[in-house]
């Protein structure tokens, strides 16, 4: 892969001083991987990424094979590049899985634990992803993140831990619901969602508290659940400790998505609990307002997308509320 932008000078120019480095082989690899990784850290365009790509194959290639640990580390950390690239083309992600087990082959014989269980954890993404492609397995990334937990576990690595239940509930939610085992499925998704919240706190990790809060009222609210109600509630309640972290002005995405999905929440909720009959028009104005916030930021943000389906989903609360308006008019 060749990088077609400014970033190729800056390739050109990063190969050529280390070419004139006054250093080993393997030396020099290392010094092209830092240069791609700080490419990758901060890419600015598609390119960026497949300019560090190209950097960590040119470093591969200055590996002897004395130095297979060094070539794994780097073909892992290749494999993440290729796994962000954005694109419709099944062809990076493929290439990102097949680089990452090339890489774990090696890493498992002779690499620290840690790294395997990243590594194992990127490629549970990876696999995840596909599979949201229709081009592999769920059951690959389940299996591949279970095993990044036999070493991340809640104690030592309470971000990792958490990250990682999200994942699995997020993979157990993707799976079809063909048969009665998807309830399971969704109960299993909630008990992770619960499980990572139990070792991450709003101070000390608030990324991964938020993100799991999130998630969790969104797998509460379309549970298959005989208290759907109450459900509802739980997820109101998630959705509020999610936003204690995403703010309009500090992550606008983040809290667009996330009011966004308290407002389908409110929707579907009677004013007051204890007197589901007496109808919801509170809590859909309140969610009408939520969706114009959230279609006024995703506009700003150029979420596109988001912004034709808060509008479609606007229309058709402003036509129930009308309804209901008239229902009491005649009553």
């Amino acid at each position: 892969m060749v990088a077609r932008s400014r970033t190729s000078d800056e390739v050109l120019a990063a190969r050529r001083s280390v070419d004139e480095a006054d250093a080993t082989t393997a030396e020099k690899a290392e010094m092209l991987m830092e240069m791609a990784m700080g490419i990758q850290q901060k890419p600015k365009t598609p390119e960026d990424l497949l300019a560090a790509v190209e950097l960590y194959e040119q470093a591969i290639d200055l590996c002897t094979a004395g130095d297979a640990l060094l070539s794994a580390r780097i073909r892992a950390r290749m494999s993440t590049a290729l796994m962000s690239v954005p694109s419709d083309d099944p062809a990076f992600l493929k290439r990102a899985r097949e680089e990452m087990e090339t890489a774990l082959a090696t890493l498992t014989a002779e690499g620290k634990d840690e790294e395997v269980a990243e590594a194992e954890m990127n490629l549970g993404l990876i696999c995840q992803n596909l599979a949201g492609m229709g081009m592999g397995k769920i059951q690959d990334a389940i299996g591949a993140y279970q095993r990044a937990l036999r070493v991340f576990d809640r104690t030592q690595f309470p971000a990792e831990f958490a990250i990682l239940q999200n994942n699995l509930a997020t993979a157990f939610l993707s799976i079809p619901f063909s048969d009665d085992s998807g309830k399971m499925r969704e109960a299993l998704a909630v008990q992770s969602f619960e499980e990572g919240l139990k070792v991450v706190n709003l101070i000390d990790h608030p990324t991964e508290y938020a993100m799991l809060q999130n998630n969790l009222g969104n797998a509460l609210q379309y549970a298959s659940s005989s208290h759907p109600v109450e459900n509802g509630f739980r997820a109101l309640e998630a959705y509020d400790e999610a936003l204690k972290v995403r703010t309009e002005n500090d992550t606008p995405g983040e809290f667009a998505n996330t009011i966004a999905n308290k407002a389908n929440c409110l929707a579907n909720l009677p004013d007051d609990p204890e007197n589901p009959e007496g109808g919801n028009a509170g809590n859909l104005a309140q969610a009408l307002g939520l969706y114009h916030q959230a279609r006024k930021i995703f506009a700003a943000v150029g979420e596109t997308g988001k912004v034709q389906m808060l509008a479609e989903a606007i229309g058709e609360l402003q036509d129930l509320l009308k309804s209901l308006n008239t229902q009491e008019t005649l009553q």
